[in-house]
């Protein structure tokens, strides 16, 4: 499946791993690097001394190209996750949640690629103008922080693909390989995925969150936060609940998001407590029955994707 997107990288397959933010596991983001895909670890709002621990060992155990996730605006020092980026030699950074323009060319200037996440055209416009070498288009469906707009990925992409003229990558609803088939019939380039990876065998996630993975249906997720513009799909369990009936009731702004903090984040997906944290998941998890390595789902996803595409072309 080489393409412009798995040249520029020097991956294998077109399948990225999504950001975790402070659950991210550098051990799974290398499995997902020696897997042909590309393997990302999240700052999320992590100290720069952790998240420096996290880069060396996924660098250590990486022997094929890996990728950092920094949300701009979440990180209280991105400009210092930055400078780190570049001490490491991380050989591709990804950006979202803020305005990219500024840290682009430092990124370029010191040979790494920049990936930016977008979740609406005016986004992409702007990221492509700053420069960004791939755009991951993100939609609606997918877990965790998400847009207060609300295309789907099956809308967002094609009208990505047709306003810019760098590689789009979908994200948001994916988790094998008719999936990935999809993805490419809209003019992307590839994938990425996030809630797929948490049932995986090298994950390193509590036992309880690959368990809500595999046994979820359709209606297995829920946003919170629309009032407050903190967008985030999680699965359903006692704490989102208790989230929904204070955000139902006008609680405080900052308590709500005091409440939806990384602390309960790692409660729910790193601790197993469902009654005190929460646990992000994506709407295809319903579509998640298993939990292969990380090296048969690639295989098994491009295999598939292929095999689609040929059907599809068939019946034509």
């Amino acid at each position: 499946m080489a393409n412009p997107v798995t040249e520029m990288l020097g991956i294998k397959f077109p399948v990225f791993q999504g950001g975790m933010g402070n659950i991210s596991d550098p051990a799974l983001a290398a499995s997902v690097s020696n897997a042909g895909g590309l393997g990302t670890i999240g700052a999320g709002t992590l100290p720069v001394a952790e998240i420096e621990k996290r880069m060396d060992k996924m660098r250590s155990l990486a022997a094929s190209p890996c990728c950092v996730n920094i949300a701009i605006s979440v990180h209280p020092n991105a400009d210092e996750v930055i400078r780190l980026a570049i001490e490491k030699k991380i050989p591709v950074v990804s950006l979202s949640a803020g305005n990219p323009s500024k840290y682009i060319p430092v990124l370029h200037q010191n040979g790494i690629k920049v990936i930016c996440v977008s979740s609406t055209v005016r986004q992409a416009k702007k990221a492509e103008a700053a420069g960004a070498d791939i755009l991951v288009c993100e939609g609606y469906e997918a877990a965790g922080i998400n847009a207060a707009n609300e295309s789907t990925t099956m809308v967002l992409v094609p009208q990505i693909v047709k306003a810019v003229n760098i590689p789009v990558v979908a994200a948001g609803g994916i988790a094998d390989g008719k999936g990935l088939a999809a993805a490419l019939s809209l003019g992307a380039y590839g994938v990425q995925m996030g809630t797929r990876f948490i049932a995986t065998k090298e994950a390193q996630f509590h036992p309880v969150y690959k368990k809500a993975v595999m046994e979820a249906t359709d209606e297995a997720t829920m946003i919170i936060g629309r009032r407050y513009q903190m967008v985030r799909r999680v699965f359903k369990n006692a704490y989102a609940v208790y989230l929904r009936e204070l955000e139902e009731s006008g609680a405080d702004p900052g308590r709500f998001k005091a409440l939806t903090s990384e602390v309960h984040h790692e409660r729910g997906a790193l601790q197993g407590d469902m009654e005190h944290g929460f646990i992000n998941g994506g709407q295809i998890a319903g579509l998640i029955e298993d939990c292969p390595s990380v090296a048969q789902l690639l295989e098994e996803m491009v295999k598939e994707a292929q095999a689609v595409l040929t059907r599809s072309m068939a019946r034509l």
